[in-house]
């Protein structure tokens, strides 16, 4: 068992190195909007995270845009989501496009969940652009300070609370989703 998870371990890291490394384009991140775009190397594109400290740094407004986890993971403070990250395609226009994830998931070689994870937290504020939560559990409340959040076959066992009612007209859920507390506009 314990090689078989290694396995899955090791294969996502590699799948996730080659997508990164396989972009023609180079992301970059604001870590807020009066600050110059800092560069980041294209396969330092994903963290994963596999304590409190590494998970802090990934999802600091210097950090990646995925992150992800291998294990279920318990931070004992309150953190923030911060910074704005392309994902190293282009849309449409041929804009960079701007995304945030934090991945509660394993998946093969063909992008099937192999297997999901509980991120549990006493509160996570969202305030990177179009940020989702996938494929796993949050135990504790979101605090949603930005436009078209979104969860994705991920259950919260706590509260969605968003900053204004903007927010939370642009959020979405899929139906594999659920929230089990409050989801509601709850000014700061």
């Amino acid at each position: 068992m314990k090689t078989k998870a290694l396995f899955l371990a090791v294969l996502m890291v590699v799948s996730m190195a080659l997508f990164a490394g396989c972009s023609s384009v180079t992301p970059t991140t604001t870590a807020a909007p009066t600050t110059t775009p800092t560069t980041v190397d294209a396969s330092a594109g994903a963290s994963h995270a596999t304590d409190e400290a590494s998970f802090e740094k990934a999802i600091a407004a210097d950090g990646t845009w995925i992150i992800y986890t291998t294990a279920d993971l318990t931070v004992t403070k309150a953190m923030t989501l911060d910074g704005e990250f392309t994902n190293g395609r282009k849309d449409d226009a041929g804009k960079d496009v701007i995304q945030r994830k934090i991945g509660l998931y394993t998946q093969d070689a063909d992008r099937n969940v192999t297997a999901r994870f509980t991120l549990t937290i006493p509160e996570l504020t969202i305030k990177s652009p179009n940020a989702s939560i996938q494929h796993g559990i949050v135990k504790g409340d979101l605090v949603v300070d930005v436009d078209d959040f979104q969860l994705v076959d991920t259950k919260v066992e706590g509260n969605v609370y968003f900053t204004e009612q903007a927010y939370k007209d642009s959020f979405v859920m899929d139906d594999d989703s659920s929230i089990t507390g409050k989801n509601e506009v709850k000014a700061n």
